[in-house]
C-alpha cells in the first residue's frame, strides 16, 4: 500500500528530528562539491602546486574554498569570447592581408643575433605575428609631452582614430585628448575609444564619456563587470593595453594610461608616475592595429570588413629599418606565449640584462630564469619604484629580493615616483617595450601587449633610458637588507603566497 509524503514523516521516529540531519547532509554536500571541484581542477591539468593547493583548501574549507575557487580558480572569460578570440588568429591573417606590404615580412636575419630569428618563431608559433620589417620609432619619457604630442596626431587625423586604455583619468592635458577626438569627429574622422570597465571606472561615472558620443565618437567599455558576468566569466581579468593607431600610420604603445600625472592618484603617496611611450611609424602599425580591432571586435557585432572600409585603412608603405615584432597576450588568447618569449629573451642575455617594472612578483619559471642568467655570469640590473601604490604587492615585491641578491642580481628602487615603464634590453640588441608588468596578474590575467624590437638602434636608445632610471636610483645592499625584522619578513612570505592574485 502506497503511503503519503505525510504519512513518512510522520512515521520518522521521534528520536531523529530534522535538523540532526543538517549537519550530515552538510557534510554529504561538502563531499560531493570538494569531489566535484578536485576532479575538474584534476582534469584542467594546472600546475601540480597550484592544482594541489586548490584541492587542498576546498576540501579544508568548506563552502568558502570551493566559491573562491570558482571566483579565481579559473581564467574564465565566457563561452562566447573564447571562441571569437580562438578565431582571431585567421582574423589576423585577413586584416594582414588587406592592409600590409607582403614584403615587410622578410625580415633580413642575418643583421641580428641567431636568438632574435628563435624569439620571431616562438611569436609566429604561439601568438601568430610575424617580425616586420621597415619601422621607425621615437621613445618619449615626459607626461606632458606624452599627452601633447597625442593630442596633435589626433588633430592631424585625416580618415581614422583607433585607441584603447586601460585607465582614463580626467584632468590636466588629458582632457586635450578629449578635446582632440571631438574636434576629429567633427571634421569627420572616425572615431573608435575602447576603454577598460574597472580600470577606469571613475571616468565611466564622469560626463567625458557622454561628451564623446554626444560628439558622435564611438567608445565602449572593455570587459564590463558586474554580478551576470560574475556567473560566466572572472571580472578581474582586465584590458591592460595602450594604444592608438591614426589613420593606420601613425601608432603608439607604451606603459602610460591616458592620465597627467599631475592629476592621478596623488593621495597614494607614491610620487607622479613615470612613464614612456613609443611613437611609431611603418609596418608595426599594422599589427599594432590589429590587436586593437580584434578588442573592438569582442565588443561589437563589427566585421573586419566594416571597420576597415570605414576607416580608410590601406596597405601601410615601410618607414624606416626597424624590425618588431607585437605580441599580444590574455586568457585563451594565447595562454603562456608572452612568458614563453620573455623567458626566451632572459636566457638570450650574454653580457647585461635590465629589466624595469612597476609591480614584480614573478612565477618560479620566470624568477629561475633572471637567477639563472646572473649566475652564469651576467650583469643583471632590475630596477623597481621605491614606492608603488600596492601595499600588499609591495610587500610580495619584497619576498624575492634576497633570492635575487643571493646571486648577484643589483636591485635598484627608483626614489623620484611611481616608476611605471615596463621594459627589458637583452645586451642592447634584444629589447621587450609595453604594458606587461613582470607579475602573474600581467603575465597570466590581463589583456596585454608588447613589442620586442630586434637591433642595437632600439636597444640602445631603451638601455639609455633604463640607465637614466638607475642613476635616480637607489642600490639595495644585501647586508641591511638582512637585517629588516622579522615581523616584515613573515609579512612578506605570507603575501608571497597569495601573489597570484595581487
Amino acid at each position: 500500500m502506497q503511503m503519503t509524503a505525510a504519512a513518512v514523516i510522520t512515521n520518522i521516529p521521534k528520536s531523529v528530528s530534522m535538523s540532526s540531519l543538517i549537519p550530515e547532509l552538510a557534510t554529504l554536500a561538502h563531499a560531493v562539491l570538494a569531489t566535484t571541484i578536485s576532479l575538474r581542477v584534476i582534469m584542467r591539468r594546472p600546475a601540480v602546486g597550484v592544482a594541489l593547493a586548490w584541492m587542498f583548501l576546498v576540501a579544508a574549507v568548506p563552502g568558502l574554498g570551493a566559491v573562491f575557487y570558482l571566483l579565481i580558480g579559473e581564467r574564465r572569460v565566457g563561452a562566447k569570447r573564447a571562441r571569437r578570440i580562438a578565431a582571431f588568429r585567421t582574423d589576423y591573417e585577413r586584416l594582414a592581408q588587406a592592409i600590409i606590404d607582403e614584403g615587410v615580412t622578410n625580415v633580413d636575419w642575418s643583421r641580428h643575433r641567431p636568438e632574435a630569428r628563435g624569439l620571431d618563431h616562438l611569436g609566429v608559433k604561439l601568438v601568430g605575428l610575424p617580425t616586420v620589417t621597415g619601422s621607425t620609432g621615437h621613445l618619449l619619457t615626459d607626461g606632458e609631452e606624452i599627452l601633447q604630442s597625442i593630442a596633435r596626431d589626433i588633430d592631424a587625423a585625416e580618415k581614422s582614430v583607433l585607441m584603447e586604455f586601460y585607465i582614463w583619468n580626467a584632468g590636466g592635458l588629458a582632457d586635450e585628448v578629449l578635446q582632440a577626438l571631438i574636434r576629429a569627429r567633427q571634421r569627420g574622422v572616425s572615431c573608435r575609444v575602447l576603454i577598460d570597465a574597472i580600470g577606469a571606472r571613475p571616468w565611466w561615472k564622469g560626463d567625458q564619456p557622454n561628451q564623446l558620443r554626444r560628439a558622435g565618437v564611438d567608445v565602449r567599455p572593455a570587459l564590463p563587470a558586474g554580478l551576470w558576468q560574475t556567473i560566466f566569466s572572472r571580472n578581474d581579468l582586465r584590458l591592460h593595453r595602450k594604444i592608438v593607431v591614426i589613420d593606420g600610420k601613425v601608432a603608439w604603445t607604451g606603459s602610460m594610461n591616458l592620465v597627467d600625472p599631475r592629476y592621478f592618484k596623488q593621495e597614494a603617496n607614491v610620487g607622479q608616475w613615470v612613464d614612456a611611450m613609443l611613437r611609431i611609424e611603418g609596418c608595426v602599425v599594422v599589427p599594432l592595429a590589429a590587436v586593437m580591432i580584434g578588442d573592438w571586435m569582442l565588443e561589437t557585432d563589427e566585421t573586419i570588413e566594416q571597420i576597415v572600409n570605414d576607416t580608410g585603412l590601406s596597405l601601410v608603405e615601410p618607414h624606416g629599418e626597424g624590425d618588431a615584432q607585437v605580441v599580444p597576450s590574455g586568457p585563451v588568447e594565447t595562454d603562456d606565449g608572452l612568458l614563453q618569449m620573455l623567458l626566451t629573451l632572459v636566457n638570450a642575455a650574454r653580457d647585461e640584462l635590465v629589466l624595469t617594472t612597476p609591480y614584480f612578483v614573478p612565477d618560479e619559471s620566470l624568477l629561475r630564469a633572471i637567477r639563472g642568467a646572473a649566475a652564469r655570469g651576467v650583469a643583471v640590473h632590475l630596477i623597481l619604484p621605491e614606492k608603488v601604490d600596492s601595499l600588499l604587492t609591495r610587500y610580495a615585491s619584497r619576498s624575492y629580493y634576497a633570492d635575487l641578491m643571493d646571486v648577484g642580481v643589483k636591485i635598484h628602487l627608483y626614489r623620484k615616483g611611481l616608476l611605471h615603464t615596463k621594459s627589458v634590453t637583452a645586451d642592447r640588441c634584444l629589447s621587450m617595450f609595453g604594458t606587461v608588468n613582470l607579475d602573474m596578474r600581467s603575465l597570466w590575467l590581463n589583456y596585454e601587449v608588447s613589442l620586442f624590437v630586434y637591433g642595437e638602434a632600439f636597444g640602445n636608445h631603451l638601455h639609455d633610458l633604463q640607465q637614466s632610471y638607475i642613476d635616480e636610483s637607489d642600490p639595495l645592499d644585501m647586508k641591511e637588507w638582512s637585517q629588516r625584522p622579522y615581523r616584515e619578513r613573515l609579512l612578506e612570505n605570507a603575501l608571497r603566497l597569495v601573489s597570484p592574485v595581487l
